[in-house]
């Protein structure tokens, strides 16, 4: 689908997520759902030197509300991930991810700042909400040589704990069309949960597959642990992605505020759900 229709397609569920409930999740009122002008603000500065990008991922946690020793920068494997842990009613836990690195060119806009950007925003919507399960929002270092951030993380998941992680979900490049999933980076069990949740919530959704390509995600699945992709990049956005076009001039913010909605459900939703339904059909894939 050319990219205009996306977008139209786009603004088009975003008016309806405007005037649909904001309930998802929250039984007293907890929950926080930004605006798009208010993701669109915090999307303004993105940092286009690479050095400067894990500092301005602390900063944004931040300004989300996490104290500072909330927000901490862990080394693994010679690769510093920023974490922030938000402790559920139970060990359970899921991940949310985005990778704060970027290729030399460019700025990094689209891949991955508005990962970045929407896992800031998540951790602001869910910070006061009484969960199940256990949340870690983490920033990986060094996606782009190779996924390290997230191997090194899961390397380091102690053999006692590897059960209780449920489910990964990763935001990796928003912002050029509709919502979709990686499907060939994604786990099947999941791609059909949140392809549902997005018929349920109008949002214009689709299956993408990038052969060659690698995302956090993988790091997870290859640990039997279930995890996706969510992205939104449309056709020709090789000549994009990893190039002096990446600039925030090219993030739509209709595209942005769809991917951070449907995540959001899809956090709420997974945490309502046993964990042990969603593992065992992961390991059966």
């Amino acid at each position: 689908m050319r990219l205009f229709q996306r977008l139209a397609f786009g603004v088009f569920a975003f008016l309806l997520l405007v005037l649909a409930p904001a309930s998802f999740g929250s039984q007293d009122g907890l929950l926080i759902i930004s605006t798009q002008e208010e993701i669109v603000r915090d999307f303004a500065a993105v940092p286009c030197k690479d050095n400067e990008r894990l500092k301005s991922v602390q900063a944004l946690f931040a300004r989300m509300g996490a104290q500072a020793e909330q927000v901490t920068v862990e080394k693994l494997d010679e690769v510093e991930n920023v974490v922030v842990r938000k402790p559920g009613k139970s060990p359970e836990t899921l991940v949310i991810g985005a990778h704060y690195d970027k290729t030399p060119d460019g700025c990094g806009a689209i891949d991955n700042w508005t990962g970045i950007v929407t896992l800031a925003h998540l951790y602001r919507s869910l910070k006061a909400v009484p969960l199940q399960k256990t949340l870690i929002f983490i920033a990986f270092g060094k996606e782009e040589k190779g996924l390290l951030g997230s191997k090194a993380w899961v390397r380091n998941i102690k053999k006692e704990e590897a059960d209780q992680y449920c489910a990964m979900i990763n935001i990796d490049s928003l912002g050029m069309a509709a919502p979709q999933l990686l499907e060939n980076l994604s786990s099947k069990p999941l791609v059909n949960r949140a392809a549902d949740l997005a018929q349920r919530m109008k949002i214009p959704f689709s299956k993408f597959n990038i052969h060659g390509a690698g995302a956090d995600s993988e790091s997870f699945i290859a640990k039997k642990i279930p995890a996706l992709t969510i992205s939104a990049i449309a056709n020709g956005w090789e000549r994009v992605l990893h190039t002096g076009k990446d600039q925030a001039a090219k993030v739509n913010p209709a595209s942005l505020y769809l991917g951070y909605r449907l995540a959001l459900a899809l956090i709420t939703e997974l945490n309502s759900l046993p964990c042990d339904a969603s593992r065992n059909a992961a390991k059966m894939k």
